[in-house]
């Protein structure tokens, strides 16, 4: 394969769907086009608009091949999908939007037929959530499905089939709560057969497996050259934490922060998992097991802070240290390790000032998501990325309350763009750059307030296992 400078991404994204060129050797986004992700109303129900996409995405592809040159494809997409094709690889029903209800219709009789969390690591989840109570749901309301279906294929795979013309699973993308997939044995679930699919199940490759080449007549479409090579794909989330897979070695934690706050503990522990706390067991690229947890901190921190400025001053601070002003969990009760629990303070919130508002919801946040390490077993450094990272008393109230060393990812390595465009670098650097981390200093006032908060939160709720 010839030297790669430019990498075509195509990145579909629950909210929009984007094409991407990353140069290579500065691994940045040089060119981008995007257009919503809307989805159609039905019927049969609610759908992604796949022919719309794929439209799309042959004119960004020519347009952006024409002012910087595509050296190579590569394709991420979010997870929670899965595509039933026919015999002729044609779509046999349209892509469900994982956020219809209609699954959790048959959500008793699914329960009945699905693995055990022990099995998959994947939690119970509503709506379509879970793709295998995609899959049950559409076969019972469309008793014919069944027999259409040739083959099933996650997400980034089906991108790549119509890109290549070659049918395979990927791990990544298997790994995200789908109940068709044992993380530990590297294998799929029970749930393939007792759905009917042994057989329909296409190759399972890894992320970074060597890339395949696109068809001639997209060749022509697109105006790229034929045998351009193509990725596997990837699931987006992993796309973001591959990067980090080729610069440090285990253990380590990536903290990804957004609506959703992510932990991801390399080297982690999944026998301490919980699913009733919202811990799952995701699979890298490399195609090992990464104990998660997850809340939807950013939603808290819009739904608390209500608009007000996020500042506070240094009196501030002093203030809700020494007050011990609190917020305790759970602000959004629907997802993360304190689900069902109501957040209360520990004073009468009417008499905060903005920057104490702030700053107890800055330390509340770092605190869950130090709960949210301690039940994957997490060790190491830890890297936040997104919004949070720019918060300093959340990576300080983070690094008091887990005793480690605790960073803002380096910007220039993050996104989903950057991480499936390094599936095609020739040149991978493995455990490269990032030098070993020491424990940080101590910060007593910082030590007191989590240890105080963790009492507090935990005698007010059902303790951790």
């Amino acid at each position: 394969m010839k030297s790669l400078k430019h990498v075509g991404v195509v990145d579909i994204g629950k909210t929009n769907v984007k094409v991407a060129i990353v140069d290579l050797e500065r691994e940045r986004e040089i060119g981008v086009l995007t257009r919503p992700n809307r989805v159609l109303p039905g019927p049969p129900y609610p759908h992604y608009d796949t022919d719309g996409h794929w439209g799309f995405l042959c004119g960004a592809l020519k347009q952006l091949h024409l002012e910087h040159g595509i050296d190579a494809l590569s394709v991420t997409t979010h997870g929670a999908c899965v595509v039933l094709l026919d015999a002729e690889g044609q779509l046999a029903a349209p892509i469900l939007d994982y956020e219809f209800g209609g699954p959790d219709e048959l959500a008793s009789a699914y329960d009945a037929v699905r693995p055990d969390f022990g099995e998959t690591g994947s939690p119970r989840l509503g709506m379509g959530l879970n793709p295998g109570a995609q899959i049950f749901w559409q076969f019972h309301s469309d008793p014919g499905l069944a027999e259409r279906t040739a083959s099933v294929l996650t997400y980034p795979q089906y991108w790549t089939f119509r890109l290549t013309g070659v049918a395979a699973n990927e791990v990544t993308s298997l790994g995200c709560h789908t109940d068709l997939w044992c993380p530990r044995d590297n294998r799929y679930s029970p749930l393939v057969e007792r759905l009917g699919l042994s057989g329909k199940m296409p190759p399972v490759k890894r992320a970074a497996d060597p890339p395949v080449t696109i068809l001639p007549d997209v060749a022509r479409a697109t105006g790229l050259p034929e045998g351009l090579p193509v990725s596997c794909g990837i699931h987006d989330s992993n796309a973001s934490l591959y990067p980090h897979l080729l610069k440090r070695q285990a253990p380590f934690s990536v903290v990804s922060t957004g609506t959703w706050v992510i932990v991801l503990s390399i080297g982690g522990q999944t026998e301490c998992l919980d699913p009733g706390r919202d811990t799952l067991i995701n699979v890298n690229a490399l195609g090992d097991p990464v104990p998660s947890a997850r809340f939807m901190g950013g939603r808290e921190f819009d739904m608390i802070l209500g608009g007000r400025d996020a500042t506070c001053s240094a009196t501030d601070i002093t203030n809700v240290l020494e007050r011990e002003i609190m917020l305790f969990p759970a602000v959004d009760p629907r997802s993360g390790p304190f689900q069902g629990q109501v957040h209360d303070w520990s004073v009468d919130e009417t008499r905060l000032s903005d920057g104490e508002r702030y700053a107890a919801l800055s330390f509340y946040l770092a605190l869950t998501t130090a709960e949210c390490l301690a039940m994957t077993g997490a060790d190491g450094p830890i890297l936040v990325e997104g919004p949070f990272s720019k918060n300093r008393l959340y990576l300080n109230m983070l690094r008091a309350a887990t005793g480690r060393a605790t960073e803002a990812a380096d910007g220039s390595l993050t996104g989903t763009s950057i991480g499936a465009a390094l599936l095609l670098a020739q040149k991978k650097t493995i455990f490269g750059s990032a030098a070993p981390a020491g424990k940080p200093p101590a910060d007593p006032r910082l030590e007191s307030y989590a240890s105080h908060w963790r009492e507090e939160v935990h005698r007010a709720g059902p303790a951790p296992e």
